[in-house]
């Protein structure tokens, strides 16, 4: 499992580093081999790549399935690209956790100054027509039965990146490609981009190939997009909204929040709607909270910014009603006081001089509400003009 993990992080690494580069890149991966890169505009991967992953780095074995497996991929893949004989040929890399020890043909594949393809191409060979190990027989005789010139060909691409980062190391190396800086918001930042990448894994690894590649320019505008949530004034949104489910609704039911929508008269479409606003911006404030992201007191100068509003659109809307006023003008009379005060909330910011999501505003009105208590409660915050008398009844009630 952490094997085909480590292939969905390291196409994300690699794209990141050579993002640096080529901002036109594109990763693709599991087509024609595990992972490949492509240049804009081209069908035809420049990197076709293997990743091997070991808890126990070790030794990489001339005689193993790691190597001899990907040497049998990348035939496949270059006789379906027709580049065995001619063409131009992609690099051939093997990025493994594990160490191509001195002596091996291995480490005559590794890229510097010992670099020898005459000196790997005759280990390779001497190995490939042993008769043991069983194990990499078919994959050896895709090696052997290629022609001397093809077998040159071959060797002469490949490159093994050995005690490449374990699957651990990867989120320090990431954080460095992508330019996050250590700070309040690393942490935060990387995982919404490795939450994206997983998202878009998915899609590159889906058998109808709903997505064919991932080019670099999104994964900027992707990193991009999540400084902006997280860096300067603007507090960060880390809740997406989504149609809350039945049973989330049904949870509220006896809630004040609800009754205070109820007493006006909102049908349940209306109510699953402002219950929206109210669930996730009371998620959105505790991971504020939680994160340290915005204090406790800012927090309640916020509440009061959105209370004070609130009042000058109760007492403006209500202070016609008089006490013969019928039912239904009173129901009226609090819709207007709803609908008025979600438009004041959505305006104003969290935190002075920023922007925020107009749902966060919306819902903390609507936390208010669900913690009136009474008439004498002078932060108390209502929709019906006669909401302290009918909190103070629900309150009372046995349960409640």
């Amino acid at each position: 499992m952490t094997g085909y993990l480590y292939q969905c992080e390291l196409a994300l690494l690699e794209l990141a580093e050579r993002s640096w580069d080529d901002i036109t890149v594109e990763v693709r991966m599991e087509v024609l081999d595990d992972i490949e890169f492509l240049y804009q505009d081209s069908s035809d991967p420049f990197v076709l790549l293997q990743s091997k992953h070991r808890e126990r780095a070790g030794r990489l074995s001339e005689t193993g399935k790691d190597f001899w497996r990907s040497v049998a991929s990348w035939v496949d893949a270059l006789t379906v690209l027709g580049r065995l004989s001619d063409g131009t040929m992609p690099l051939l890399r093997l990025a493994t956790t594990q160490v191509a020890a001195e002596g091996t043909f291995l480490h005559k594949l590794r890229p510097g100054p010992g670099c020898s393809v005459d000196d790997a191409l005759a280990g390779m060979e001497a190995v490939a027509r042993a008769a043991e190990p069983g194990n990499t027989a078919d994959d050896r005789k895709k090696f052997t039965d290629l022609t001397p010139a093809q077998r040159y060909r071959l060797v002469a691409a490949m490159e093994i990146s050995d005690a490449s980062p374990l699957m651990s190391d990867l989120d320090s190396k990431l954080a460095r490609a992508l330019g996050i800086r250590p700070g309040q918001h690393a942490r935060a930042i990387l995982d919404d981009i490795k939450g994206w990448w997983y998202g878009m894994a998915v899609e590159l690894l889906d058998k109808n190939r709903a997505r064919a590649s991932v080019t670099a320019q999104e994964l900027q505008c992707r990193l991009e997009e999540t400084l902006d949530r997280f860096t300067g004034k603007n507090l960060p949104i880390t809740e997406t909204l989504r149609r809350l489910t039945q049973a989330e609704i049904t949870a509220y039911k006896n809630d004040l929040v609800v009754a205070q929508m109820q007493w006006i008269g909102l049908k349940d479409r209306t109510i699953a709607s402002h219950l929206r606003d109210y669930h996730y911006a009371r998620a959105q404030r505790s991971a504020w909270l939680r994160d340290f992201t915005i204090t406790e007191q800012a927090l309640g100068g916020y509440e009061r910014l959105l209370w004070d509003e609130w009042d000058h659109v109760f007492t403006r809307h209500t202070d016609a009603v008089e006490d013969d006023t019928p039912a239904a003008e009173r129901k009226a009379v609090g819709k207007r006081v709803l609908d008025d005060s979600m438009d004041k909330a959505a305006g104003i910011p969290a935190r002075p001089g920023s922007t925020t999501e107009s749902w966060i505003g919306r819902g903390t009105l609507h936390s208010l509400a669900g913690r009136a208590h009474s008439a004498e409660d002078d932060e108390s915050v209502g929709w019906h003009p006669d909401y302290p008398d009918l909190c103070q009844n629900h309150n009372e009630q046995p349960g409640q």
